[in-house]
């Protein structure tokens, strides 16, 4: 893969993609779904972004002192004590020889993502795995090990930046965000997510403590909900409250796995659902943030679908970003519509402009 430094200004996009070979080297189980196959997928993914001409960097492994702005040292400890060594952390979640490493690589990406879009504006996407949403501040979880995102989010608030908002459309809810910052009113949190369903977490009334009230916004929606629930939940709860809060910088935890063909979700979005949502976000960015947005990849386990969303992603990003209207005729709403009920009653003290 041909790669360029983080200091060589590209003239071929404001989007960097940021990834590594070494991503295949976390091994799981066979028949795991969070599999390496998955890194190959992103590495073909990245071939065809370079052959276009798109900008590639390749990351390196994060800082301990960056991963303690989220992570308790003991368990950073316990997961640098798994090299050379085959464990299980929890019920989903393992390590190989090299998950540890792997690991702290893909944090590294995205927090090198984070310093990209802070220096020149524009955007950036972490193709990285393992995912990270789950991984809380003292254990692994749902095949995460370090929480990607939420290190990215601190390490940007370490760097001056006031307010971020991370936006999360994988299927499961990002119970591990939603801890780490839960009492934080500079992080605002907003996932829209498949509920009830794993982890659990994500009902609408969890809102935050203290200082943090009102800062995590839960969007929990009914399986089976498609492209127009969506849609909807995106115009009338999502991008209103983000523009409302008017961030500096958004990170998005881009899961795949609401997609029709994933195997684990139970929800209907289609690969243009995924590209409408990623369009909605990227417009609003322009409104509010100078267009400064940092993705890193989470769930999304069937490959087809998994390839071209990431290739879609990419598109998106690249813009130019203008709000089109997405398709009518698409179907009942009804999910949403409950969803949405739920989250005026959790949320209108907080957020008047729902």
């Amino acid at each position: 893969m041909m790669n360029m430094s983080l200091g060589q200004r590209s003239e071929s996009g404001a989007v960097l993609l940021l990834t590594s070979d070494r991503f295949v080297d976390h091994v799981t189980p066979s028949g795991h779904p969070e599999r390496s196959d998955r890194a190959k997928v992103m590495a073909s993914v990245a071939a065809r972004w370079v052959a276009g001409g798109g900008p590639v960097a390749s990351p390196t492994v994060v800082s301990t002192e960056a991963l303690l702005k989220v992570h308790a040292a003991e368990y950073i400890k316990a997961v640098d004590a798994t090299a050379g060594r085959t464990l299980r952390l929890d019920p989903d979640t393992y390590t190989s020889a090299e998950s540890g490493q792997v690991a702290r690589l893909a944090v590294g990406a995205t927090v090198a993502g984070v310093d990209r879009v802070l220096a020149r504006g524009g955007k950036a996407f972490a193709f990285v795995r393992p995912p990270g949403h789950h991984a809380e501040r003292e254990r692994a979880m749902g095949f995460c090990i370090f929480n990607n995102i939420s290190v990215a989010a601190a390490h940007a608030l370490s760097r001056g930046i006031e307010k971020v908002v991370i936006v999360d459309y994988d299927v499961h809810h990002g119970n591990g965000t939603q801890w780490m910052f839960y009492g934080d009113p500079r992080v605002l949190y907003v996932s829209v997510h498949q509920y009830p369903f794993y982890p659990g977490t994500g009902a609408a009334e969890d809102v935050g403590v203290g200082a943090g009230r009102g800062f995590t916004f839960n969007v929990p929606i009914e399986a089976g909900a498609g492209d127009a629930d969506y849609f909807l939940v995106f115009r009338e709860a999502v991008v209103p409250v983000l523009k409302a809060f008017d961030p500096e910088l958004i990170l998005l935890s881009a899961g795949y796995d609401g997609h029709k063909r994933d195997p684990l979700g139970g929800m209907n979005l289609s690969t243009d659902g995924y590209s409408q949502l990623t369009r909605d976000l990227c417009v609003a960015a322009e409104h509010c943030c100078g267009g400064r947005i940092v993705a890193v990849t989470e769930g999304g386990y069937d490959l087809e679908s998994l390839e071209a969303c990431l290739g879609e992603t990419l598109t998106v990003m690249r813009g130019p970003e203008v709000e089109v209207s997405p398709p009518g005729a698409l179907g009942s709403t009804m999910r949403a519509d409950v969803a949405l009920s739920k989250v005026r009653r959790a949320q209108a003290t907080f957020w008047p402009a729902l």
